[in-house]
């Protein structure tokens, strides 16, 4: 299985470095020096890192196959990634758990079934399909999903009105589904009821 563990920003500099948006809790693992990444372009890669840094809490890395801005330019929107069928990370998913899973209200009424998870710039969303079809982006922070229990094949909302297309006449706007300043907060992991998750 190809885990992403990050996805290739802007070039940094003249002499190749680019910018990372993280995809994995365990950046000092997955990035070390030396670490061979394949990529999800073809024609592209495998990359190995030569160094990384971080600069005001955002990643930055140097491989061996960029030299220069160009070519660093060239990487924007790769995303890289490696093969792995096991991780430690906590309170993280593989998309492939997720998808399929049946979505309940914490009432307990079905409201559909998890097609997707998507890396937006201000938090994760799981795209959820309603019983009438209707695409939905659901923040994926403790708030709005307090359980994912993926040996169950569930996960549990609590979403605030209007969320839902199905609920689209209680609309509420909120910071969670904002992206707001406290949305992807140090809360923005649901918890696990199950064995640890993972995404990369």
């Amino acid at each position: 299985m190809l885990l992403t563990v990050a996805r290739v920003g802007r070039a940094h500099g003249l002499r190749g470095e680019v910018a990372l948006d993280l995809r994995t809790d365990t950046p000092d693992e997955r990035l070390a020096d030396g670490t061979v990444l394949g990529t999800d372009r073809a024609g592209v890669g495998p990359l190995t890192v030569v160094r990384t840094r971080v600069q005001q809490g955002r990643w930055y890395a140097t491989f061996a196959q960029v030299s220069d801005r160009s070519a660093a330019e060239a990487l924007r929107g790769v995303s890289l990634v490696v093969e792995d069928e096991t991780s430690d990370e906590e309170d993280a998913w593989y998309p492939h758990e997720l998808r399929g899973l049946r979505v309940e209200h914490v009432d307990g009424r079905v409201l559909g079934e998890v097609v997707g998870l998507e890396h937006l710039p201000a938090q994760d969303v799981l795209v959820l399909r309603e019983p009438d079809g209707a695409r939905t982006l659901v923040p994926f922070v403790r708030a709005i999903v307090p359980v994912v229990d993926v040996p169950g094949g569930r996960v549990v909302l609590d979403p605030p009105g209007g969320l839902l297309a199905s609920d689209a006449a209680n609309l509420v706007v909120s910071d969670e589904t904002s992206g707001g300043p406290d949305g992807p907060d140090e809360d923005s992991a649901p918890d696990a009821a199950g064995p640890d998750g993972r995404d990369g």
